[in-house]
């Protein structure tokens, strides 16, 4: 059996803000909701979202032996955070500002796997972040990282929903378990459902993608026909507006320091970019996925 306290603090130790652990579980109520959110037609171009259904809501068919899984979070919250000027029109999600958090990550959690591994040489475990059919957000709110918020985004007391997560799924108990959130949470603010200036949020917890700007300007097959109010990637409108946000401390950890500023970078800037200096410059962020050519679109 693993100890918590171990965990908790081998997590602070790699650079983590929040930690908690959930038990495996299959989460039925999830995948009734997941089932009409697909039925409604709100996945529309992420064609992957209907993929390894079957494995989707309960981590022991994704992974053979799976006991617990350790859920951590991180802050990225910066001064890019929090919203833009309304002429700016070269708008970039927070995030994406940063190094790739997919790697950063998944070092930090192979990193918390090996320094476990030294305490317990029998465990076995693997490191997700998104990147696999893993529902993180329910996982997080169930080891008390928070919860989930209106606009789908786990939202934490502490650093509000500029967190990024990463999951230790592993093949031993733990011998304290993580208690799911209580607190007040959302309450009865609904200030990200009245923000999003393209109305996809379409119920509390609930994404029409098919009006999403997020997802508008980073997916590549995306072709729907929609404003994107000055945003070239990624949208945070929903989280701009959320009180846990405008009270949340700055990110402490260096790996997540914005490597550019977007409000520095025209429109003209963007379309006469070459390939070269756009790989130069943003070759190791989040805006890869999409790529110039996109990027110069939603400028557009």
């Amino acid at each position: 059996m693993v100890s918590f306290e171990h965990i908790n603090s081998i997590s602070a130790a790699v650079g983590f803000n929040l930690c908690g652990v959930a038990r495996c579980q299959h989460f039925e109520v999830n995948e009734r909701a997941y089932m009409r959110w697909l039925d409604n037609g709100y996945g529309s171009m992420l064609g992957y979202m209907h993929n390894h259904l079957d494995k989707r809501f309960d981590v022991r068919k994704l992974v053979e032996g799976a006991r617990s899984v350790i859920v951590c979070a991180v802050s990225y919250k910066s001064v890019i955070s929090g919203g833009y000027d309304d002429s700016h029109n070269t708008k970039i999600a927070s995030y994406a500002c940063n190094r790739d958090y997919h790697k950063t990550l998944k070092k930090m959690l192979q990193a918390m796997l090996r320094e476990l591994q030294s305490l317990y040489p029998t465990l076995q475990g693997r490191a997700f972040v998104d990147s696999a059919p893993l529902l993180e957000k329910q996982l997080a709110a169930e080891a008390g990282l928070g919860w989930i918020g209106r606009q789908s985004l786990l939202i934490t007391p502490e650093y509000g929903s500029y967190v990024l997560l990463g999951e230790l799924v592993i093949d031993a108990e733990v011998d304290i378990y993580s208690t799911p959130y209580s607190g007040v949470g959302c309450g009865e603010c609904r200030r990200c459902i009245d923000a999003c200036p393209t109305s996809a949020i379409v119920a509390p917890m609930t994404i029409d993608t098919t009006h999403c700007i997020s997802c508008r300007t980073i997916e590549s097959d995306n072709d729907a026909n929609i404003g994107l109010h000055g945003w070239i990637f990624g949208c945070d409108e929903c989280q701009n507006c959320c009180p846990y946000n405008r009270q949340a401390a700055m990110h402490r950890n260096p790996a997540f320091d914005p490597l550019f500023d977007p409000r520095e970078i025209s429109a003209e800037e963007w379309r006469a970019m070459s390939e070269e200096e756009f790989s130069l410059r943003f070759g190791s962020t989040p805006l890869k996925r999409s790529g110039l050519e996109c990027i110069k679109q939603n400028t557009k």
